[in-house]
């Protein structure tokens, strides 16, 4: 169920009120502190999930505008900021309310998703503060980890679970997959085990790309060391959304790649076991 917005609601945060740089006064959230108004910005939409964005039922809030252009990217509409709508966190958190009580009960919470989330730091680190804060919900954040420098250490503090992906050890073929170099992802994956922030790992397995056993034990016995993954998460490719790309008149490079067999996801999934970690 993935509701794309209408008309806003007028922008409005009874919290932001003016304060000095830095200073964050009793009852205002970080993000107005930092911008000295309230916060907003750009949302493809928004999604109630189970099982796939983080722990129970979830309130997904899909942010525009990604840094990546993965070949096998699903949501190909989440890569550009115009296919999203400027909207105040209010609003968002306005839309979760209704669900809280159905995701308490569930024992899920909120995701920050995108697109990369981080590329707005500003207005994730609103939106993590608000669902954790006051509508009392656990909070994850979805990731790339390329932009993890700008997510702050007062951003972190209101994300309980991070998913963090992590589509390749080979450097070549990372920068084939995504456009861009592996290691801002894996300074950001010690960043968050130096802060002891619950990671969940995802690896998707391509046929033919991602697959090299070298390549996913490079993944495996790094994130082995990290000692904070609870989990991870081995990713079937797939390509339901190649039917997005040809609306959006991109070319869709894996049109002739197969999914992996039920034997080939075993097979990571063992890899990743070997190291001590929960691969599921």
């Amino acid at each position: 169920m993935t509701v794309l917005f209408g008309t806003s609601l007028p922008v409005g945060h009874a919290n932001a009120i003016s304060v000095s740089a830095g200073q964050v006064s009793a009852g205002q959230t970080p993000a107005a502190a930092a911008t000295q108004r309230p916060s907003e910005g750009t949302v493809h939409s928004w999604d109630l999930s189970t099982g796939v964005d983080g722990p129970g039922t979830r309130f997904v809030t899909f942010l525009s505008g990604c840094p990546l252009t993965c070949l096998y990217c699903h949501n190909p509409d989440t890569m550009r900021m115009r296919n999203g709508k400027r909207t105040s966190a209010d609003d968002v958190i306005a839309e979760a309310r209704k669900y809280t009580k159905f995701i308490s009960a569930s024992g899920g919470g909120a995701t920050i998703s995108g697109g990369e989330p981080l590329l707005q730091p500003v207005f994730a680190g609103e939106l993590l503060h608000r669902m954790k804060n006051d509508l009392g919900l656990h909070t994850a954040l979805d990731t790339s980890g390329f932009l993890g420098a700008r997510a702050t250490d007062a951003l972190l503090r209101d994300v309980d679970l991070v998913l963090l992906d992590i589509k390749s050890w080979d450097r070549e073929t990372y920068k084939k997959v995504t456009s861009r170099p592996l290691e801002p992802t894996l300074d950001f994956a010690r960043r968050l085990a130096g802060l002891g922030k619950e990671v969940h790992l995802r690896f998707v397995l391509v046929p033919g790309l991602t697959d090299a056993r070298e390549n996913i034990e490079g993944v495996a016995a790094f994130a082995g060391t990290l000692g904070n993954v609870s989990r991870v998460d081995v990713l079937p490719f797939h390509k339901l959304g190649e039917s997005k790309w040809e609306a959006l008149d991109m070319k869709f490079t894996l049109h002739d790649t197969p999914s992996p067999t039920a034997a080939q996801v075993a097979e990571a999934k063992a890899i990743f076991a070997a190291q001590g970690l929960n691969a599921v």
